[in-house]
Formats: structure tokens, C-alpha cells, sequence
């Protein structure tokens, strides 16, 4: 039987759920290369109050307006004087821990508000794309990856030779978040050996492991074992089944879960308490689905929440088939696959580094299959299960086991009520997708832009385009290159994007408005560069926040309640994220970093905040500009590589756009998630942006050589005499005769191309006279090149005939 998670998650979580890193990596010494460059890494520093205080400011000025940037400014002014050195001593105490509070005191569900998705891309082995092919795959590339960090062998994460830290890969894998009244807690069972299969709302679980992390299974043993479980799953009714899809139940109100597990563990030994530990301390969860999505976008929905389809009253969708407290490989009935992640411990980057090895082992176990000298990416492998002595495996069970769980009133009951909310999230929330396949990152670096910033530029502008001013906008950059570090907030929106958003749509000169735009991206460079380097705004402030909070709970001033995660909110809309991904993004230094600021009280110009009462809240959280920022309308992130076909999650705010981008080589990848916010005319917005940004840089830039193409094509003298006596004529693509053109006819012909404007045409901004005026333009070239043909010959008089 699978080991017990109580153990492991008394003895890895104190009682208040928090978790110290440094503690835990003490506790147990890493001799492998996966963790032997942490004792080198420099921890997180603090940043000086007064640098966050000028950063904050400067985030904030493009989104208010002059009498708000008075407020603010009287408000972060008083802040430094009074409350703001006494917060900041408590911080640099406090921080010799690390927490992830941030996502434990998370009471709402966590699917669509705190879990992100990745698309895979398909096999490219045809044979193994159908469902038990390519999930026996899947599952044994992840076993190797689990083995390779159990065994410390994965090479670390590096960033231009720079080392970052590897800490999060020990949450990856046997961990669940665990539902308490009094918070979450993460459970891990480290030596876990079990895989769980969800299949049509059914669990199932085998042993894939043994003791020392070995393999005991081949693919081929593993597509055996899959397909016996969808036989057997398809034996019991859907709608049946669906009465005891208690996977449900992980989509619930935090505390309301706790209470239902409460129910299922009220006897230690029973037979319920031994199949919730069974799920919880699984590696992770393999979700079997029974249906096909057509479109990329019903293929996102499914990876992020799964679908809702109710037949004669009963839930059939794949939603049933899920359990979102864990690590989910999901896979569709024709192959198409995708992880959902839980997301307390781990952020996309950790989760993508494990696709990505997941993804490029598929491909290199088939090429050892055709040549068997090809490389492996592990450092060692598993011994061939198919060799071993019987006795080696140790105690092992290899046949699939149903769990079936007692359904008891309460649970039942549960699960009806569970299942409708779930399905009216779902049906709140929509999602889009572009596959751009114009351009990419080696057409963007070759303009001499940063694709990142380029892409954000672009949903400034499409925003700006569709409803005429600039949003708060939440993109996360990376902090790993500090021990335990996880992410701090990037704001996209500068003066110097203002400037260039209004710039696009006005009616100006197409050189005024690329120089707007590299301006404007170069800006977004420098800001990330220094969150990078932890040195952002969000994270302080909002950890400075945290410890005036906690010190008024311990205190037991009830005044420190905040309209944040931990209680209800208004008119039943989940809270905006302060710090974006989505809701979610995991953050150092936090204590609740995903809770939302207090009700915004303005300090009025005429009258500075008067001295803090014992429980007043410090001027610049109770300043309105404290809740612009952390409403997040425009939630980002940038993560991918060419093993993924999308990357999302759900909206951050009830009038926000959650969106996840991936950029290739020649081509961008964007998943829109929004309640309902015209997220089709949003992403449609967003193309048209990138043709005719294209269409600007063309006719500004002249031509230069593709950054992919080879140079021999420059040393070719067509007027120096060939080896060949022969040389034959010369044959040109259409590529070649554009090539030939002059800057102003490559513009033209981006224009041809992009068709105009798209969508954008009907808009009153300056775009439509440009337009009008462009194809004016065009219409006179076209007069004249038809006078020049004219002018050639004899012109004969109609007269003569």
C-alpha cells in the first residue's frame, strides 16, 4: 500500500502551515550536482525603503491623474516619516525565514484563480499520438525526471552561465495541499513510489517505483496497465460515475474542503482515509480523459479547468476528472496532452523545465529505438525492469487498484453542490487563443527589440486601441538566481508606453512612432532587469504590509482584516491580484502576499494623514493608490519554449484579462482568458497590432539579411565567372524580388500583406485617417506606375480606325 502523507506533513509543516526552506535544506544535505551550488547563492535582499518608495511612485503616475499623484505622493511622504522604518526594521527580522503563506491562506478555489496550464505540443511520433500510447510516454519520461532529482542528478537551472536556485524541484513531486481550518498546509510524502489514474471521474493507482527510485515498469508495461484502466473505467456509466467523482471536491472553498476531508478521515483507518491518503501521496496525478477538444482554445479550457456538459441533469464533463491539489498530466482521448499545476511550491519556470526534459526524453527513447547508440539526457538510467531479479523490485504492487470510495450522505451531498459551482466557474470564464505565425523572436531581435517587451507593447497598444486609456498591468520576472527565490512583479505600463500607445494610434509619422516604441520597450528592459535582481517595488511593499497586519492579529485588533483572500468580497467577485500571476505568483518575501489590500481610503491634499493611531493602517496602504496597483486588469506571463503549444490562466479581476504567452523562433503563442470581456475582439486586436507593427518597422528600417539566413547568399557575384561552363538561368522566388527592393517597397509590400488594418479599421483614433490616407497613397502609386507604362510607344488616335 502507498506510505502515509500524515507523517511526512507533521513533520515537514510546523502547526501554523509555514514552511522554512532553509530549515528543510539544512535538514538534509544534497551531495548531488542538483543542489550543490545552493550554499552559493546570495539570499534575497531588502531593498532600501526609500528606492521601493520612488519605484512605487513611478509605477503609479501613469495611472492616475494629477490630483491622485498628490495624494499618493503627501501619502508615501508621511509613510517614510512615521510607519515605514518601524515596518521595515520588523521585515529584515522577520525574513531570516522564508513562507509560502502567499498561497496557503488562499480560501477560494484554487482552479481558475491559482492553478496555471501547459498545452504540449504533439508527439512527433504519429504511433504515439492515441491516448495509452502517448500517456505511457509521458508518465515514464516524468518517472525518469523524478528519478533524476530524487537522485540529485538533474543538472541545475542555469541563465547566461549564471546558476539558479534548484530548491523548488524538491516540491515538485509526492506533495498535496492540504486544507486545514486554519489555512493550508503542504503534505509530502518524498519517497512516494504510487501513480494515481483519474479515468472518467474514477481513481485508480499502481506502483511505478521502488525503494531507490528506479523505474519498475516499460512503456510498454505502462500501456498495458492504462488500458486495462480505461476498459474498467468505461465499464461503470458516466453519469454513474459522476456521482462519485469526488475529484470535485478539490475545486471547492478552501475551508469548505476542509471540512469534507474532515468527514473522509473522521475515522483514522477507514477506508476513506486510506484512499485520500492514497491520492494524496501519489508523485502526481494522471487525469485519462474521454473526450477530443477541436480547437486550441476548447484544448486550453479543458488543461485549466476541464469542460462543463450536463446531460439530463448530470455533469459529464471533464471537469469531474480532476484533482487540482497536485501535480495533473492530463491527456485527451486523441493524444493531446497538458499539466496542470498546483502552485504553492513551484512557479511556470520549474514546471517548464520539467515539460521541456519530459518532452525532448519522448523524442530521444523513440531515436534509441531506431539507433540504439543515441544519447540519453539522463546522467544514469533506471536497470532494465525486464532483466531484474523479481526479488529486487522489494515490495511492489503492479496491477492497477480502484479505489472506491464510501459515498456517504454528507459526501454526496457535497458533491452535488460542489460540481454546480464549479460549473458556474467555468461558465463564467472564457478563453481565446492566437497562433501567430507571421513573425517571432528572430524577426524581433532583428529589429533590434526585446521580444518580451515587444509582445507587452503589444497588448498596451491593442488595450489602448479597444477602449482608450492604459490598465495596471502584472507581468512576473524570475528571482531565481537567489536562494529560495520565486518571482517579483514587472509594471508593463510606463510613461514611456503611454507615450508610445498614444503615439501608435495618433496620426504621426511611422519613424516617430517606432523611436515611441523603443523607447518604450527599452524602459521595460531596464524594469525587469532590476526585478530580476529583486529589486522591484511589489514585493517589499507588500511584505511590509504583511508584518503591520500580522502584528495587529497578534495583538487580536480585528481591524487588520482586509478584503483579501481570507474573507469573502463584495457583490461575490473574486479579488483582484495584487501581484499578479494570477492571483497567484508566488512571492518572496510574503506572509500573504495574494491577499488583496484594504478598502482604499484617499488622503486628501488639504489634510495630511494626522499621527497613526495603535491601529490606523500606515498612510500609504490606506492611500487610493495602493488599490489601483493591485488590481491587476492586465495579468501577463511569459513562459514557454518550442515542447509547448500554449500557457495560461484564468483572469486575475472580474473586468481583467488573464494572459499567458509563449515566443518562439517565428512565431508567438498567446492564450486570453477573461469573464466574458470580448476576449475573441481582444486577441483579434492584438494580430492586427502585430501586422501593422511589422508594416511600420518595414517601411522605417531598411532591408537586412534574416538573422537564420546563411551569409553565402552575400558572397554570391552573379557578374564573376562560375566553375561551371553552364551556368543556366537564374531562378528567383518571390522572396529574392522582394529583396530587391528598396526600404519603401518592402513597407509596401508588408502593407499588401497585412491586408490594412484588420479590425482596427473603424476606430476614431488616428488609424482610420491613416488608413484612408495610406490607401490613398496606394491608389495614387498605382496612377502613376500605370502613366509610366502609358508614356511607352506610339499612342495611336481612336480617330484612325
Amino acid at each position: 500500500m502507498p506510505s502515509s502523507l500524515n507523517g511526512s506533513l507533521a513533520s515537514s509543516q510546523p502547526p501554523n502551515g509555514d514552511t522554512d526552506p532553509s530549515s528543510a535544506q539544512k535538514s538534509k544535505p544534497k551531495p548531488g550536482i542538483t543542489y550543490a551550488g545552493q550554499d552559493k547563492l546570495p539570499k534575497l535582499p531588502i531593498p532600501e525603503l526609500e528606492d521601493t518608495c520612488r519605484r512605487y511612485l513611478d509605477a503609479l503616475r501613469p495611472l492616475q491623474s494629477h490630483r491622485e499623484q498628490r495624494e499618493t505622493e503627501i501619502a508615501v511622504q508621511e509613510f517614510l516619516k512615521r510607519d515605514g522604518p518601524t515596518l521595515q526594521e520588523k521585515l529584515r527580522r522577520y525574513a531570516t525565514g522564508k513562507r509560502y503563506d502567499s498561497y496557503l491562506n488562499f480560501d477560494n478555489p484554487v482552479v481558475l484563480n491559482l492553478n496555471p496550464f501547459f498545452l504540449l505540443e504533439d508527439d512527433p511520433t504519429p504511433a504515439r499520438n492515441n491516448q495509452v500510447t502517448r500517456a505511457a510516454s509521458l508518465v515514464t519520461s516524468a518517472l525518469s525526471f523524478v528519478r533524476a532529482v530524487r537522485k540529485e542528478e538533474l543538472p541545475p537551472d542555469t541563465v547566461r552561465g549564471n546558476p539558479l536556485c534548484m530548491y523548488q524541484y524538491s516540491r515538485l513531486f509526492g506533495t498535496a495541499r492540504v486544507p486545514t481550518e486554519n489555512g493550508c498546509q503542504i503534505g509530502q510524502d518524498e519517497g512516494g513510489k504510487h501513480l494515481v489514474v483519474l479515468c472518467r471521474g474514477q481513481f485508480y493507482w499502481f506502483d511505478v517505483l521502488d525503494d531507490n527510485s528506479d523505474l519498475i515498469m516499460t512503456e510498454k508495461d505502462m500501456a498495458v496497465n492504462l488500458q486495462v484502466i480505461v476498459d474498467d473505467a468505461v465499464q461503470t456509466p458516466i453519469q454513474e460515475a459522476a456521482k462519485g467523482a469526488l475529484g470535485v471536491l478539490s475545486t471547492e472553498n478552501r475551508k469548505i474542503w476542509a471540512g469534507l476531508r474532515d468527514v473522509l478521515t473522521r475515522e483514522e483507518d477507514s477506508n476513506n482515509a486510506e484512499c485520500l491518503n492514497t491520492v494524496d501521496s501519489a508523485i502526481f496525478i494522471l487525469c485519462l480523459d474521454y473526450t477530443e477538444p477541436q480547437t486550441s482554445a476548447e484544448l486550453c479550457g479543458n488543461m485549466l479547468c476541464g469542460s462543463s456538459e450536463v446531460v439530463k441533469g448530470v455533469q459529464i464533463g471533464t471537469c469531474t476528472n480532476r484533482w487540482y491539489d497536485k501535480l495533473q498530466i492530463i491527456v485527451c482521448k486523441n493524444g493531446s496532452a497538458g499539466i496542470n499545476f498546483e502552485h504553492t511550491g513551484v512557479d511556470g519556470h520549474t514546471v517548464l523545465r520539467m515539460a521541456s526534459d519530459v518532452y525532448t526524453d519522448t523524442i530521444l527513447r523513440f531515436a534509441k529505438s531506431i539507433n540504439g547508440q543515441s544519447p540519453s539526457l539522463w546522467t544514469s538510467t533506471s536497470p532494465d525492469p525486464s532483466k531484474r531479479d523479481p526479488s529486487s523490485f522489494g515490495d511492489v504492487s503492479t496491477t492497477p487498484h480502484k479505489l472506491e470510495w464510501d459515498m456517504v450522505p454528507e459526501l454526496s451531498t457535497a458533491l452535488r453542490f460542489a460540481e454546480t459551482r464549479l460549473a458556474d466557474l467555468i461558465q463564467q470564464n472564457e478563453f481565446q487563443t492566437l497562433d501567430f505565425e507571421a513573425y517571432g523572436k528572430n524577426f524581433i531581435t532583428s529589429m533590434g527589440f526585446s521580444p518580451d517587451a515587444f509582445v507587452q507593447m503589444a497588448f498596451q497598444a491593442a488595450y489602448y486601441g479597444l477602449y482608450g486609456r492604459v490598465e495596471c498591468t502584472y507581468e512576473p520576472a524570475m528571482t531565481k538566481f537567489f536562494l529560495h527565490g520565486r518571482t517579483e512583479a514587472i509594471r508593463s505600463v510606463t510613461a514611456e508606453s503611454v507615450a508610445f500607445v498614444q503615439a501608435f494610434w495618433a496620426e504621426v509619422p511611422p519613424a516617430q512612432k517606432v523611436d515611441a516604441l523603443k523607447k518604450a520597450t527599452q524602459k521595460h528592459t531596464n524594469i525587469t532587469r532590476e526585478c530580476s535582481k529583486a529589486q522591484g517595488q511589489d514585493r517589499h511593499l507588500y511584505a511590509l504590509f504583511s508584518v503591520w497586519q500580522r502584528a495587529l492579529d497578534e495583538d487580536g485588533a480585528e481591524a487588520a482584516s482586509s478584503n483579501g483572500y481570507s474573507s469573502p468580497t463584495s457583490a461575490g467577485s473574486p479579488p483582484s491580484s495584487p501581484i499578479g500571476f494570477p492571483k497567484r505568483d508566488a512571492h518572496h518575501p510574503p506572509l500573504s502576499e495574494n491577499a488583496e489590500p484594504p478598502t482604499s481610503r484617499p488622503v486628501s491634499q488639504a489634510q495630511p494623514p494626522p499621527p497613526p493611531a495603535p491601529q490606523q493602517m500606515p498612510s500609504l496602504f490606506a492611500d487610493g493608490g495602493w488599490d489601483r496597483i493591485n488590481t491587476t486588469i492586465l495579468s501577463t506571463s511569459n513562459c514557454g519554449n518550442p515542447s509547448l503549444r500554449q500557457f495560461g490562466f484564468g483572469p486575475t479581476s472580474g473586468d481583467g484579462f488573464g494572459l499567458g504567452y509563449i515566443i518562439k523562433d517565428d512565431s508567438i503563442a498567446i492564450c486570453a482568458s477573461s469573464k466574458h470581456r470580448q476576449t475573441r475582439r481582444f486577441v483579434d486586436a492584438i494580430e492586427a497590432y502585430f501586422l501593422e507593427i511589422r508594416r511600420l518597422l518595414r517601411l522605417v528600417r531598411s532591408k537586412a539579411t534574416s538573422p537564420r539566413a546563411s551569409r553565402a547568399r552575400e558572397a554570391e557575384r552573379p557578374d564573376v565567372g562560375s566553375r561551371f561552363k553552364t551556368k543556366g538561368r537564374v531562378i528567383k522566388g518571390e522572396k529574392d524580388t522582394a529583396g530587391e527592393r528598396d526600404g519603401e517597397g518592402e513597407g509596401k509590400e508588408a502593407e499588401d500583406e497585412d491586408d490594412g488594418l484588420g479590425g482596427y479599421g473603424f476606430f476614431d483614433a488616428g488609424m482610420l485617417l491613416q488608413a484612408i490616407k495610406a490607401n490613398e497613397d496606394e491608389k495614387a502609386s498605382e496612377k502613376a506606375v500605370g502613366q509610366a507604362r502609358r508614356s511607352v510607344g506610339k499612342k495611336l488616335r481612336l480617330s484612325e480606325y
